[in-house]
């Protein structure tokens, strides 16, 4: 797992959000699992844009953080599935805003990287 090289300042609620959901995928696997469980090959094939390495370190920190729950099941071949777990469902409010915020300033994204 990733060790930070500056530690996280415990007294500022915002640095300690951004802590677990500051990576480029974390928002966007939470998003994918608010509605429903999914095996991992169904958030590659949501998030295609994201490596399966970068994918899959993210969801473990998101499982060690108790954002997200992996379930395995003893079946041959083994399978598994991840879910949000209720904490990681508190998140989505902001998840939502972010969403929001983006689909409002759409031209500046479009002025940013083009169309």
């Amino acid at each position: 797992m990733y060790e930070r090289k500056i530690p996280v300042d415990l007294d500022c609620p915002l640095r300690l959000t951004m802590s677990l959901i500051d990576s480029k995928w974390k928002s966007c696997i939470l998003d994918e699992l608010r509605h429903q469980a999914m095996r991992p090959s169904e958030l590659h094939k949501a998030l295609p844009e994201a490596t399966p390495r970068v994918l899959d370190l993210q969801l473990k920190e998101l499982v060690e953080d108790g954002l997200v729950e992996k379930t395995i099941y003893a079946e041959l071949p083994p399978r598994s599935q991840y879910s949000i777990t209720p904490l990681g469902m508190t998140l989505i409010p902001i998840i939502d805003a972010m969403l929001e915020w983006g689909t409002k300033n759409k031209a500046l994204f479009e002025r940013k990287y083009g169309k």
